[in-house]
């Protein structure tokens, strides 16, 4: 595969987890509207919004903390998936489902930021 192909890939991972988050957040409390509903749904889209944003930079330093940003707020959407599983907000297939989507973008997201910093120090 290569390196367009990968950013392809990752990006329909990405964006079939912000849909899934926004799927499974449908059914949050209503008091939750503007507490875990709003945090976890803004999480999981700043994660491909971020990505997209810093593969339309040129500058490979700011790629890399778009990237950066990507990935923390993706490991901010995976703790808010395990706080709705403890909350009872989810089940724990939609819970599994999660961590395993955010597990595989979290792999190939860090692959491309470990590459950058690598280019970044030459």
């Amino acid at each position: 595969m290569n390196s367009k192909e990968f950013y392809e890939k990752l990006k329909e991972k990405m964006d079939e987890y912000a849909h899934f988050i926004y799927q499974i957040s449908r059914k949050f409390p209503s008091d939750e509207l503007y507490g875990m509903t709003s945090q976890i749904r803004r999480a999981s889209l700043s994660v491909i919004l971020n990505f997209i944003e810093g593969f339309a930079r040129f500058r490979k330093t700011v790629q890399y903390n778009f990237f950066e940003i990507s990935y923390g707020s993706l490991k901010e959407s995976k703790y808010l998936l395990h706080f709705s599983l403890v909350e009872k907000y989810i089940l724990k297939e939609e819970y599994n489902k999660g961590t395993k989507m955010a597990d595989e973008i979290g792999a190939m997201l860090w692959s491309i930021i470990r590459g950058l910093k690598n280019d970044i120090k030459k």
